[in-house]
């Protein structure tokens, strides 16, 4: 396994943040509320639009999939993003024999620069340690069932190393462009915890 950083100590930014919301707060200028809505925006919306946009164009476009799972910074690096805080990003194929799982063990080290914010859970010590011990388990709970036949692998990410999951490209999708296509990924299919789900319009769909 590779070698794991601990999170660095609060930067005094980041200090600084939590006061000045804390004191926003108890002097009725913001609430709560607000502020859960703008971070759950941020990490399920507008942050994983990036990954979202690659998975999309590896879905439509066979030479840069290739590409992709070749050498995926230099991939996503190529569409113009950043992969993740200078860490060298895999990506990793989810098929109808293999489905892929995201996690990280000691820490929560995770590609924010293509799936925005990390969502809590996936920091909490529960998922960390139930992923790689019943990733099925763990998956079923997120109400993903995988048959026995696949086999779940589990990728433990590092300072240096960061995954991102491909997932399957949902059948019925054929007539849907690039742009419409990323607007059906979501972060919790790029960590490997959910799978993309065709439009009702389509009748597809797993």
């Amino acid at each position: 396994m590779s070698e794991h950083h601990h999170p660095e100590p609060e930067s005094l930014a980041s200090l600084r943040t939590k006061a000045l919301e804390s004191l926003l707060v108890e002097k009725g200028i913001i609430s709560t509320d607000a502020i859960d809505a703008v971070v759950q925006a941020y990490e399920q919306d507008i942050g994983p639009r990036n990954g979202a946009k690659i998975v999309a164009r590896a879905w439509t476009d066979p030479a840069y999939k290739q590409r992709l799972l070749s050498d995926g910074t230099a991939a996503i690096n190529e569409l113009g993003f950043v992969s993740g805080q200078g860490a060298e990003i895999v990506a990793v194929e989810n098929t109808p024999d293999v489905h892929n799982l995201i996690v990280c063990t000691l820490c929560s080290c995770y590609p924010a620069g293509l799936l925005g914010l990390p969502p809590k859970w996936y920091k909490d010590f529960s998922y960390r340690s139930r992923a790689v011990i019943e990733p099925r388990a763990v998956l079923s709970e997120f109400g993903l069932d995988v048959p026995d036949a696949v086999d779940v692998r589990v990728w433990d990410s590092t300072a240096e190393l960061r995954y991102i999951v491909l997932p399957e490209r949902p059948e019925g999708t054929e007539a849907l462009d690039q742009e419409a296509l990323a607007e059906l990924v979501t972060r919790d299919a790029m960590i490997g915890v959910a799978e993309v789900v065709a439009p009702a319009s389509t009748g597809a769909g797993r």
